[in-house]
C-alpha cells in the first residue's frame, strides 16, 4: 500500500522532511505504550508530552502546532470537549480512537479535529497521518469515512426543506469545516454574539442542537462533502518490529 492509498488529504505546505512535534493524551497503558515507542523509533518526529488526560496535557507545554494524538474516551474531560480544549491550545489534533462512530467522528471534526483514525490502523498509516495533519491538512482513514458514507448512505437521500439564508448558509459551512464561533466571527468579520444568534436561527430550522448534528445537515444540503473513499488498497498488516498495536481497545 503506497502512504496516500488509505486517506483523505487536502493541500500540502510543507516538506515531510520537516521535524514534526507531536504530544500524546491516552489513557489506555498498552497502546500508550505501543504508539510511544512508533513516535520514538520514527525519522523527524519530536515526541513531547504524553499524558493520560486533557487536564494534564494543560501542565505539559508543547510547541505551537505540535500535532497532538487523542483518544476520545479520556477521564474528565473526553469526546469533542476535549478536541476543542486542545486546538484552542494551538495544536493539530488527530484523534486516534476506539470510538469511531459517524457521531463521535462527526463531532470531533466540528470541535476542530484536524483528523480521524480509528485504533485499528497500521503504524505506516498512523506516520502518514501525523505528518499530514502536520502540514495543515485533513485526513480520515478510509474506515471512518466509509462509515460516514454508510451512515448518510442509510438516511433519506432528499435534502432538508429549509430555507436559509446567504449568511447562515456561510456560518453553517464553517460549522461543517470545523471551525469554532470565534474564527467563524473573524472570518466574517461579524461579532462572536452574532454569529452565535446566527447558530441559533440555523438551529431552530434544521432541528439540531448538537454541532455534530449540524455537520451531517451540512452535508444533506450540499454545503458540505463528506470524506471521500479512496478504492481498494491492498491492507498491510502492523509492524511486528514496530511495538504493534495489541494494547489498542
Amino acid at each position: 500500500m503506497g502512504r496516500g492509498d488509505r486517506n483523505v488529504q487536502l493541500t500540502e505546505d510543507r516538506p515531510e522532511t520537516d521535524r514534526v512535534d507531536v504530544a500524546v493524551i491516552e489513557d489506555h497503558p498498552l497502546y500508550r505504550h505501543a504508539v510511544v515507542r512508533v513516535l520514538t523509533e520514527a525519522e523527524g518526529i519530536e515526541l513531547g508530552a504524553v499524558v493520560d488526560s486533557v487536564a494534564r496535557f494543560h501542565v505539559h507545554p508543547q510547541p505551537p502546532g505540535s500535532v497532538v494524538l487523542l483518544d476520545l474516551g479520556l477521564p474528565g474531560i473526553a469526546g469533542a470537549a476535549a478536541v476543542l480544549q486542545v486546538c484552542e491550545l494551538g495544536h493539530h489534533v488527530l484523534v486516534v480512537s476506539a470510538q469511531a462512530e459517524p457521531e463521535q467522528v462527526l463531532g470531533a471534526i466540528a470541535a476542530g479535529a484536524k483528523g480521524f483514525l480509528s485504533k485499528d490502523v497500521d503504524v505506516d498509516e498512523l506516520l502518514t497521518a501525523i505528518r499530514t495533519v502536520a502540514r495543515g491538512r485533513a485526513y480520515v482513514s478510509a474506515v471512518v469515512a466509509g462509515m460516514i458514507i454508510k451512515d448518510n448512505a442509510d438516511r433519506p437521500a432528499s435534502a432538508p426543506d429549509v430555507a436559509l439564508s446567504a449568511r447562515e448558509k456561510q456560518v453553517l459551512r464553517l460549522v461543517a469545516a470545523g471551525e469554532r464561533d470565534v474564527d467563524i466571527a473573524r472570518i466574517l468579520g461579524i461579532g462572536v454574539r452574532t454569529v452565535r444568534g446566527y447558530l441559533d436561527r440555523i438551529r431552530d430550522k434544521l432541528g439540531e442542537r448538537r454541532r455534530a448534528g449540524l455537520v451531517r445537515k451540512a452535508i444533506q444540503l450540499g454545503l458540505a462533502s463528506p470524506p471521500e473513499v479512496p478504492g481498494p488498497s491492498r491492507p498491510v498488516a502492523p509492524r511486528a518490529d514496530a511495538g504493534g498495536f495489541e494494547g489498542r481497545r
